[in-house]
């Protein structure tokens, strides 16, 4: 399988931002617009972008719409977004937007079958976030009670493309990814696992990039802060893709 990098675009207020561990009270906002910043990913030699809705995230709504939509007919990579996709309706405006791939996670947990009538028009990744071993959802504001293991074995391969698996503590802070849950989860599905949250050096990517478990490895990793605060450029995380 190829491991992939993920450059991402959080979007909140039409602007480009982190949050530091989903707090949306701690938000950096940097300078470049949505449209020109995916535009660079994709001039440095980016396969992805990764976008996330944070407003929609929160309530719902899908006020970032006509950005999304402005950066995939700009682009000649694909795009995966989530955030506020809460029915079958929002992702089929997705991949009309020219969205790739649509994240679903709030509504995989409370209505799985979004999940899979979603899977009809186009690729589907489950966010999974977990604080802890148990998974947050709506914009990771509210714990779920179920754990990361139960939320792995709710979908089936023809229902979901990938699993995007946030620890929602190391998200923003640049101190390394959660090495154990990432294990956990290629142990525990058959479906492509994405690691995000807590990238901050080039080792991080080395790392993931060598996990493996149940001879299993990670499609890839979404990084977003260490690139936004140059702690490394995304020309140098892009030297460890590979098509192996």
């Amino acid at each position: 399988m190829s491991f992939k990098i993920f450059p991402a675009i959080d979007l909140r207020g039409g602007n480009c931002v982190r949050l530091f561990q989903g707090d949306y009270s701690k938000e950096t906002i940097y300078g470049m617009t949505p449209v020109k910043q995916a535009t660079l990913f994709q001039e440095a030699g980016a396969s992805w972008v990764h976008i996330v809705d944070l407003d929609a995230a929160l309530s719902g709504d899908p006020v970032n719409h006509l950005i999304i939509k402005e950066i995939a007919e700009v682009l000649d990579i694909p795009i995966q977004v989530g955030g506020g996709i809460r029915t079958q309706k929002d992702a089929r405006n997705m991949f009309d937007a020219g969205v790739e791939r649509v994240v679903i996670g709030t509504v995989a947990i409370e209505s799985p079958d979004v999940v899979s009538e979603s899977s009809e028009y186009g690729r589907v990744a489950v966010g999974v976030d977990v604080s802890g071993e148990e998974i947050a959802t709506h914009g990771w504001t509210r714990r779920t009670g179920v754990s990361l293991v139960e939320g792995l074995q709710k979908f089936s391969e023809d229902e979901v493309d990938a699993f995007i698996v946030t620890q929602i503590e190391q998200d923003g802070t640049m101190n390394g990814p959660d090495l154990e849950i990432l294990r956990t989860s290629l142990e525990e599905t058959c479906i492509n696992v994405v690691a995000s949250g807590g990238v901050g050096s080039i080792s991080d990517i080395e790392d993931l990039k060598k996990l493996e478990a149940s001879q299993k490895s990670l499609e890839g990793v979404i990084i977003g802060k260490a690139i936004y605060e140059n702690v490394f450029s995304l020309f140098e995380a892009l030297e460890l893709e590979d098509d192996s």
